[in-house]
């Protein structure tokens, strides 16, 4: 599957109608960005069932800034509209596959009580 350009327009859209979505904040000048794009590809063909999206910074500072993204590439996996996952870094292929499986196996229900007792504890 390729991956789907996020822009502040479709991103609610997106993240609302998908479960699992990894995200690529990304800048065309950026070196590591370029290197981390033909793996974060690969991947996207080897897990159909999921989506694989970008954001391209310049293009959407504003959604850039919506997420403090400070340090690109910086890669962010929602599951059922929760962030799960964001770290800057260009990851090697077996990191990123380890990564989706981690996603994967996240008990989501677990992960939302979690939130809540954060929010009480406040």
């Amino acid at each position: 599957m390729s991956t789907v350009e996020l822009t502040k327009d479709n991103f609610d859209q997106v993240v609302t109608d998908n479960d699992f979505i990894l995200i690529d904040f990304w800048a065309d000048w950026c070196g590591p960005c370029r290197q981390f794009a033909p793996v974060f590809e690969g991947a996207s063909e080897r897990h159909p069932d999921l989506v694989f999206a970008k954001v391209d910074t310049e293009a959407q500072a504003e959604l850039a800034a919506a997420f403090e993204i400070r340090s690109i590439p910086t890669l962010m996996i929602v599951r059922e509209n929760v962030a799960v996952f964001a770290q800057p870094g260009a990851l090697p292929e077996a990191a990123l596959e380890d990564l989706i499986g981690q996603a994967r196996k996240l008990d989501m229900d677990e992960v939302r009580q979690s939130i809540e007792q954060g929010k009480t504890q406040a």
